[in-house]
């Protein structure tokens, strides 16, 4: 919506407003008085009560055009911030503050759709400039086409367990659901451990011998095919694994590899692979084929020495191949044998994500008989494993719960 439409609507209203303020402490409240008397706005567009104060209010007046919120009363801030974007006009700009330093929290605020998240206290130079930069993104234009090329692009996404145990599988088979159940995309995760996969079985399927049958007989894949021997969990999810004897050969056609992942490619949106780490120096053309390798590890001396193989094995064979890096169980820098700053600087490349340990939750998802992102939802560990589904579906796929970018109608570049 642009900025003069925004302007008509009903004048008497909060969205005939260029700035509200809703704020919890008079400290803050000093703060932003000056940046009123440079832009001549009448001190009384500053409310107390900070976010809850502001979902009750503007979902009678209509929200302004620039819009300040404090989060620091907020019980669960991520659920207040989805409450305001149903009560928002489109087009409002959201400025939250609030106590909590905390990256993730940050980048999870970002990805909500706000505009910036500042960290009280806060400076007026702070919130001028929030401001200003508010105002620019705003009038910037956009470049929707390059956006849409690249989140209509099919992909293959490899999860890569650097060592046993990490958690590779539990993230691909918990991605893969998000992503067909959540945000609505035609999704195939695909076990390549046929012996010994528990991809179905996450689910409570049997694998059958989808995967086997497809690389015995490689002239036969193609889209009906693979209807046929991909397991359905729900409309979107399509499994293919197998579960194979123990005395069936372990060698594979590298043809038939390239050739299944390029028609599991053609019929799906997005293709997970959980891929064993035993078949990468055997099967290379499996980093390849792939748009984007995550790399799972944790806070050990062997897992960051092979993150450092891995990376460079993925540049000697894929330059062109993304390469993410996910730290899993982790248990603060007190328990870990490598702390992140120095992991950070051994594999020369920024973490992506990173997952705390909960051994708790996890048993109780076990014993739920579902997978996490349905029997926790609301966890830290499937919040975080959004945000993955976020990057994967360049943060425009629909999901349950709609923020701020799809409410207002804006993207981050």
């Amino acid at each position: 919506m642009s900025v003069e439409k925004l302007m008509t609507i009903n004048p008497n209203s909060g969205a005939g407003q260029q700035f509200g303020a809703y704020l919890c402490d008079e400290e803050t409240n000093q703060q932003l008085l000056p940046i009123l008397a440079e832009r001549e706005w009448d001190n009384n567009l500053i409310k107390n009560g900070g976010i809850e104060s502001a979902i009750r209010t503007l979902a009678t007046i209509g929200s302004p055009q620039f819009l300040l919120v404090d989060l620091s009363n907020s019980i669960d801030p991520e659920e207040d911030i989805n409450a305001l974007a149903e009560v928002c006009e489109p087009g409002t700009m959201v400025i939250t503050i609030g106590k909590l330093n905390d990256v993730s929290f940050y980048r999870n605020m970002i990805a909500s759709g706000v505009q910036d998240y500042l960290v009280k206290p806060v400076t007026t130079d702070q919130l001028r400039e929030a401001i200003l930069s508010a105002e620019l993104t705003l009038r910037a234009p956009t470049e929707a086409p390059q956006v849409v090329e690249e989140v209509n692009k099919e992909k293959i996404i490899s999860f890569i367990g650097v060592r046993g145990g990490v958690g590779a599988s539990m993230l691909a088979t918990n991605t893969a659901w998000i992503l067909a159940n959540e945000y609505k995309q035609k999704t195939a995760l695909v076990d390549l451990d046929m012996y010994f996969g528990t991809g179905a079985l996450t689910f409570d399927l049997e694998p059958g011998r989808g995967l086997v049958d497809a690389l015995e007989n490689p002239s036969r894949v193609d889209g009906l095919f693979i209807e046929r021997a991909t397991i359905k969990e729900s409309e979107n999810l399509s499994i293919l694994g197998s579960e194979a004897p123990l005395t069936d050969p372990s060698y594979t056609d590298p043809a038939a590899l390239n050739h299944l992942l390029v028609e599991m490619k053609s019929n799906f949106k997005n293709v997970i692979l959980d891929l064993p780490r035993s078949l990468i120096t055997d099967y290379p053309m499996l980093i390849s084929e792939t748009d984007e390798v995550i790399l799972v590890s944790d806070y050990t001396l062997s897992a960051t020495r092979d993150v450092v193989r891995f990376i460079a094995f993925c540049k000697s064979v894929a330059p062109q191949t993304k390469v993410r890096v996910l730290v899993n169980k982790s248990n603060g820098p007190q328990m870990a044998e490598v702390n992140r700053k120095d992991f950070e600087a051994t594999i020369e490349q920024p973490i992506d994500w990173e997952i705390p340990n909960d051994s708790k939750l996890m048993i109780q998802v076990a014993k739920s008989g579902k997978i996490l992102a349905q029997s926790a939802k609301h966890s830290k560990i499937a919040k975080q494993i959004h945000d993955i589904c976020d990057s994967i579906a360049g943060g425009t796929a629909e999901k349950k719960k709609s923020g701020f970018l799809k409410k207002i109608g804006l993207s981050k570049s």
